[in-house]
């Protein structure tokens, strides 16, 4: 059989940059074994399967995987089958409902130039989790300095349906000049519900970006993700939590992401809290971009 897909770029507006994303809108007859198979082929970070909703009130039933496992909910791909959904339905609705895993994710889309433009999902409320405490062995599976990392801010685990373990680092360079030891990363977080790393800065290359991130997932098979949509709900969480982000209805932030990797992408993140500090709204949006199409034969 064959099966057609469409590729796209995430979280950001130029062909070849941000997070590729491969697209299969009609995988009927495909197991999820096969659906694995072909994640792992591509090598993409994930790789989207869109079927029939089987929940009352969801638009399409979106399965994702990483080249390892599937996920239950994920932001670049969520976001980019949006788009593609988007072109293939010639615009007609600027809402949408996506069964995930995790339940049902809802999605806007404004449009601009003929078609899709931002698009946004909105993620679970946020659920924080344990502090890790050994500073230092974070500070060797990055390969930085220990004094590198934000004494004021903890190492933190944040989910919105996926979880994260929050590292802030205090300066660009240490940022850029990570190399991560898998090593490391094996003995002191592999099998963890938290063995995601999510780096992040306050100091950018961009005038626009409030942070500079980096996201490494060996556990899921990505060694190194160019732009992470499902973890910067989370950093948002995170900023409001511990007061680098003042809470507010709405505010709102850019995460710049995948530089190191020569895949610049752009994360635009929107946080609402109540008077007293309580997380209300996660909301993470960004552009995409097509660059390809093809078939696979299974």
């Amino acid at each position: 059989m064959k099966y057609h897909f469409t590729l796209v770029d995430v979280f950001t507006d130029k062909p070849f940059s941000g997070n590729q994303l491969a697209v299969f809108t009609k995988p009927a007859g495909l197991s999820t074994p096969q659906m694995q198979k072909i994640a792992k082929e591509f090598n993409f970070s994930e790789t989207t399967f869109v079927f029939p909703p089987e929940s009352k009130g969801a638009d399409y039933r979106v399965r994702i995987f990483t080249p390892h496992k599937e996920l239950p909910i994920a932001g670049h791909p969520t976001i980019g089958t949006a788009f593609v959904l988007s072109k293939q339905e010639g615009g007609r609705r600027s809402r949408l409902r996506f069964e995930e895993g995790i339940g049902i994710i809802p999605i806007t889309i404004q449009f601009g130039d003929g078609g899709p433009g931002w698009i946004g999902m909105s993620q679970p409320l946020p659920k924080f989790g344990p502090t890790f405490k050994e500073r230092l062995r974070i500070a060797e599976m990055l390969s930085i300095k220990e004094s590198a990392i934000v004494a004021d801010l903890p190492l933190e685990v944040v989910s919105c349906g996926v979880p994260f373990l929050f590292v802030p680092v205090a300066d660009l360079r240490s940022v850029q000049g990570i190399v991560f030891k898998l090593d490391v990363w094996e003995e002191a977080l592999r099998g963890k519900p938290y063995d995601n790393v999510f780096v992040f800065t306050r100091e950018v290359e961009s005038k626009d970006s409030f942070v500079h991130s980096r996201m490494f997932g060996p556990g899921v098979g990505v060694n190194e993700d160019p732009a992470t949509g499902s973890a910067s709900g989370p950093l948002g969480c995170y900023l409001v939590k511990n007061g680098v982000l003042r809470p507010s209805p709405r505010v709102e932030f850019v995460s710049e992401q995948g530089l190191e990797m020569g895949r610049p992408s752009k994360i635009r993140v929107a946080i609402g809290a109540n008077s007293r500090g309580r997380i209300t709204e996660v909301l993470v949006s960004g552009r995409s971009c097509r660059v390809g199409e093809g078939v696979i034969e299974v």
